[in-house]
């Protein structure tokens, strides 16, 4: 069975598309009612630019801080400042001195110190902060429904900057509360679970359009019915500047209800938005975990629902609901993961998660052989 640590260790590997199919709790279309101006830190990976696009889309001025190491020029027409988010690196955040804005949005503060630096630099000169931290602060995920009130991991050493699956979470927590403390009733905190779709180069979701698109027996785990949580990284983004533009503050599970999605519904998603002819071959957990396949890393998305980690897919969403979260068509985001996988990885096919296509040939043989086996002793 997954641990905590390799969870939250393959969840590490984190490294201007359209943004169709927005939800009904957040403007689908048109601009916002009043244009803000949004420093953003980082925004050149992922979440960032799905976010960014969407910010530039409702008419807000958005400026882009970070080292300017990664996709140069994704947003040529956007203000983009030079320098490091560590304060003793290079030029550290003097770009920022001096200047003012309504909001900041930080997708890539990992440690506490680096958090605080820029909270205190801009703290007289923005009105929110909009952290992205993780549900992975919990300190015990053996719990189910947790919300955001659940104590958070702590660590013995809180000078650590070493980010592994052992203090990501302590570490995410820490910078949270430094943003509290410095922007007191004027911080937004987004605790997001699985980030998926279009951009993500992880593979932790990609694996399973890719994998159903392949189609023939698909190894899948479990019965179906375990719960899974994850979120789109477009929703995740318009929920964001959702929260900047109703100034909403407070702290917020930023991820799927559990309650609506299991693992069959997410194989069905992709079924039938990518290729109808799959056949799903469900092999139950105790088998899977003797034929050493993990949860999580192997199987993605898929935590049993049994064990210590079976509350980090069955966690409280109901406050980010009812502020404006929305879950778009699972669908949709298969066939656009999909779709974006193969425009853009037509070179390099090897997925980081999930079973080499040699290794899940062998362990369906293992399970269907168990099969015939069960069924003749049924027959006798």
């Amino acid at each position: 069975m997954a641990s905590r640590r390799q969870v939250i260790q393959s969840g590490l590997a984190l490294s201007a598309l359209s943004l169709t199919g927005l939800s009904p709790l957040i403007a689908k279309t048109g601009k916002a009612r009043r244009p803000l101006s949004i420093l953003f830190l980082g925004g050149t990976g992922f979440l960032g630019p799905h976010t960014v696009q969407y910010a530039v889309d409702r008419g807000h001025e958005v400026t882009l801080f970070n080292r300017g190491r990664s996709n140069e020029g994704l947003f040529p027409q956007l203000e983009s400042l030079t320098g490091n988010r560590d304060p003793n690196i290079g030029s550290g955040l003097q770009a920022l001195q001096g200047r003012k804005w309504d909001c900041v949005i930080d997708t890539s503060a990992y440690v506490p110190r680096i958090a605080e630096a820029s909270a205190s630099l801009l703290a007289e000169h923005c009105e929110q902060y909009l952290l992205v931290s993780t549900i992975s602060v919990y300190r015990d995920f053996s719990q189910i429904g947790m919300s955001e009130t659940a104590p958070v991991g702590t660590l013995t050493d809180k000078m650590t900057e070493t980010v592994d699956g052992q203090t990501y979470g302590p570490l995410k927590a820490y910078c949270e509360e430094a943003v509290e403390r410095i922007f007191k009733n004027r911080s937004t905190i987004i605790r997001p679970g699985l980030i998926v779709g279009p951009r993500d180069t992880t593979d932790r979701y990609t694996y399973w359009p890719v994998r159903v698109a392949r189609g023939g027996q698909v190894l899948a785990p479990g019965t179906g019915q375990d719960p899974v949580q994850y979120v789109d990284a477009r929703d995740l983004g318009q929920f964001m500047v959702h929260c900047l533009e109703k100034k909403t503050i407070g702290t917020f599970n930023a991820t799927s209800d559990a309650r609506n999605e299991n693992m069959s519904a997410l194989l069905q998603s992709c079924q039938s938005g990518i290729n109808p002819d799959a056949e799903f071959v469900w092999a139950d957990g105790d088998f899977l975990n003797k034929q050493q396949v993990n949860p999580w890393g192997d199987m993605p998305v898929w935590i049993p629902s049994q064990g210590e980690m079976k509350g980090i897919t069955q966690v409280d969403v109901s406050k980010a609901m009812a502020a404006g979260l929305s879950i778009r068509d699972r669908k949709a985001t298969a066939q656009d993961t999909w779709n974006w996988f193969q425009a853009k990885r037509q070179n390099n096919l090897t997925l980081r998660a999930g079973l080499a296509p040699e290794r899940e040939a062998e362990v369906l043989a293992a399970w269907l052989a168990t099969q015939t086996e069960k069924s003749k002793e049924t027959t006798g």
